[in-house]
């Protein structure tokens, strides 16, 4: 069969080894597959099957230096996933029986019992093998390891029926959607899992949770996806008839060649393994400060980022000697894409030579690195260009938006939101005049069309607290690298949020004062629950903005998807989503906002507004600001294109998420409320929240048409000289400092700001 591309140059820092218990492995796996009833009179695999598909040596090579007992049981647990994935395959997706398909997966958490309780009798290979796997790992594992690998495991398992769905709808999805999906259907998060089991690297409960091990699983996750995308391509597309393969989600938003899109998934991979170094060796050292990991937690956390590393290396040469995926033949893969030395215990190379290998890296990949590190800031672009935008809602404004920006200007003042901030160099980042240029009421009153009074005001104080804050920490913080003083300002704004409700200290400053007064007046009448969420969302929010000064300390231009990820924090898209889930009470419930399809929704609202203002503020953050946090600029360095091209690109996705997000309204909204039996209130109720979601998003394209804030000469406003100061506006750029900068003080390209 002729392959429909030819592999690409894959990025491969981490040399591959193989653990010496595999042939134990195999035999063990054959005979307990047989026991489970996988093998012969299945339906679904022979012997021959196993034998030629060889999980032992996957899990040889993805976890190299654990016993033969935990290889074994590791072996076990892939041997039950990818018989799962057939089984469902044959099952229930090629007769497209969803209804079957989520009965039989409604039954399967009952066989991973959180303590040790009955389980329901096994009525097939799939479930009898689930509840022995479980039984023998867990003993092993903390209860806050359990909670997440049966998340992980319920991910992977219920989300088959978004893959199933798919097919029913003949729909590929969008670039974001599929990689989004892809970490619930793909099985990597739980493969992370395994990691920490077969490693003896329990990650601490303490840091599990964070930012950076998230990144670190995410970034994990996606190059294991995309690897296996670009080798099951011809298994997938031309066999099973599948919608959800990366290489074919690109080569539909593109337009391109099947091999431009198989050369584009592989950027992206490569990209996503440079994002693992990057947070591995900038932002776990400072965790393991920040919440005083002990010295055993932190050797828990680098044997498990080793794990991962091994894992990708691993995986890769199991995918080129698998007869399961396309790589010239399954007999091993062609000389082009394999170490000329071999696998470290497989073949000619022998045992401890795979060091020898020095093709680590590829000169594409290099090339990538070095553009996100060598964008020269404050380069001169002009005006930024407004694509003809869809937006298929219609745009209602409040009747309350005149009195709304009376009652901002006086608020301001009170805050001293457009004063300088006594003793802080370079706080004068708004006056009046900047203000009313944001018009921060007139977004207001898109977002809430219906609502009260004092509901506009308190959204139009939130808008305009966030918009201050994300003008103040680049200013204050940003140019002078005071990454230190920045957390120090994000923990004392937590005293200004108390879940009781309660007092807090006396604000050194306008964000303080400003978020104690906001506060006060949203969380009062909130629930516990409530109001420990939305404290979240704004935790979340300022947060995120130490992630985008980081960057800017490195001159660093995010990954593409760490960037839309982090994208929708920075915009702080949650808190004012929060302020509209706050108008339906309590009617709908948690479990339907936690849902797949609810978190869909919200996703691609977020992403088409976050996009939306990175068209509108291109020049302002490219041009006059210095900035690395546009979703343009993010595309251009990643395709290595201009301007219009990288627009045209953000275009398009902006479209394609607002064309999701009217496809989860009507088709999977839907089924999501007679799957949980929702009655005809908490179905009202969701219709409200989908409508005010329209207008959330009418709101915010109407407020970038039309003020003056991103505008070319509003962008040449300084704030006006407070009387008897002097104006700590932005310095004149020089090029960057710091160490390891001297080589960057060259004369500026042409176009760059002088």
């Amino acid at each position: 069969m002729t392959q429909p591309f030819q592999l690409p140059d894959f990025y491969l820092p981490y040399p591959a080894r193989l653990n010496p218990h595999v042939q134990e492995a195999r035999a063990h796996s054959t005979r307990w597959a047989r026991e489970m009833g996988m093998l012969e009179g299945s339906g679904i695999w022979e012997r021959k099957d196993l034998d030629a598909h060889d999980y032992a040596l996957l899990c040889a090579c993805t976890h190299p230096d654990c016993s033969a007992a935990d290889l074994s049981l590791v072996t076990d647990w892939y041997v039950w996933v990818f018989f799962f994935d057939d089984h469902f395959l044959e099952t229930f997706k090629r007769s497209q029986d969803r209804a079957g398909g989520k009965a039989y997966l409604d039954r399967l958490p009952a066989f991973m019992p959180m303590d040790a309780t009955d389980t329901p009798e096994p009525v097939n290979p799939v479930e009898a093998g689930l509840a022995d796997l479980w039984a023998r790992t867990v003993p092993a594992m903390s209860r806050e390891w359990r909670a997440r690998f049966r998340e992980s495991t319920e991910n992977l398992l219920n989300e088959s029926l978004w893959e199933l769905s798919n097919i029913n709808a003949d729909r590929i999805p969008n670039p974001v959607e599929y990689i989004e999906m892809r970490r619930k259907v793909g099985g990597a998060p739980w493969s992370a899992g395994l990691v920490e089991y077969a490693a003896g690297a329990e990650v601490p409960a303490a840091v599990a949770g964070s930012r950076p091990l998230r990144v670190l699983r995410d970034a994990f996750s996606d190059g294991v996806h995309l690897r296996n995308d670009l080798f099951s391509y011809q298994r997938e597309i031309e066999d099973e008839g599948e919608l959800s393969n990366g290489v074919l989600v690109l080569e539909t938003f593109l337009g391109c060649t099947t091999q431009q899109a198989a050369d584009a998934v592989n950027d992206l991979l490569t990209s996503r393994l440079q994002q693992f170094e990057n947070t591995t060796l900038t932002e776990l050292g400072p965790l393991f400060a920040e919440v005083g990991l002990d010295p055993e937690g932190c050797s828990r956390v680098l044997a498990y980022v080793k794990g991962l590393q091994d894992w990708q290396s691993g995986g890769h040469e199991w995918h080129l000697r698998s007869s399961r995926y396309m790589n010239g033949g399954g007999a091993g893969p062609p000389s082009a894409a394999r170490s000329p030395f071999g696998l470290s215990g497989i073949g000619a190379g022998g045992l401890g030579v795979s060091a020898a290998d020095l093709k680590l890296t590829t000169g594409r990949a290099e090339a990538a690195r070095g553009r996100r590190f060598s964008h020269v800031p404050f380069q001169r672009v002009g005006p930024s260009r407004i694509p003809d935008i869809y937006m298929p809602f219609t745009l209602r404004l409040s009747p309350h938006l005149h009195g709304a920006r009376r009652h901002l200007a006086d608020w301001s003042h009170r805050m001293g939101i457009l004063q300088p901030q006594p003793g802080v160099p370079g706080s004068h980042v708004w006056d009046e005049h900047r203000l009313l240029a944001a018009d921060l009421p007139l977004c207001a009153a898109g977002i809430h069309p219906d609502g009260s009074p004092d509901e506009v005001d308190l959204a139009s104080g939130w808008l305009a607290w966030g918009t201050y804050a994300d003008d103040y920490y680049p200013a204050v913080f940003g140019r002078t690298r005071d990454l230190a003083g920045a957390r120090a300002s994000n923990d004392r704004l937590g005293a200004f949020m108390p879940l009781d409700a309660g007092a807090t200290p006396v604000p050194a400053n306008a964000l303080e004062r400003g978020l104690a007064d906001l506060w006060g007046r949203t969380a009062g009448p909130m629930t516990d629950t409530a109001r420990r969420t939305f404290r979240k969302t704004i935790e979340d929010m300022t947060e995120s903005w130490l992630w985008e000064l980081a960057n800017q300390a490195q001159n660093r231009i995010p990954d593409p998807v760490d960037y839309i990820e982090m994208r929708r924090h920075t915009f702080g898209s949650e808190l004012t989503m929060s302020l509209c889930r706050l108008a339906h009470g309590q009617r709908v419930p948690d479990e339907i906002y936690r849902s797949g399809p609810v978190r869909s929704l919200e996703n691609a609202a977020i992403d088409y507004a976050t996009l939306l203002n990175d068209v509108f503020s291109y020049q302002k953050e490219i041009e006059v600001e210095g900035e690395v946090h546009n979703g343009v600029l993010v595309v251009q360095s990643f395709f290595d294109c201009d301007y219009p091209t990288g627009l045209a690109i953000v275009h398009d996705l902006m479209t394609s998420r607002m064309r999701q997000f009217q496809h989860v309204v009507a088709h999977e909204l839907p089924v999501l409320c007679d799957d949980f039996g929702l009655g005809r209130e908490v179905r009202t109720a969701l219709d409200g929240y989908v409508r005010d979601l329209r207008h959330w998003m009418t709101g915010i394209l109407n407020w970038h048409r039309e003020v003056p804030r991103y505008r070319e000469e509003e962008l040449r406003h300084r704030p006006a000289l407070p009387a008897g100061g002097a104006v700590a506006g932005p310095p004149a750029w020089r090029g960057p400092t710091g160490l390891g900068t001297s080589a960057a003080r060259i004369p500026l390209p042409a176009g760059a700001r002088p």
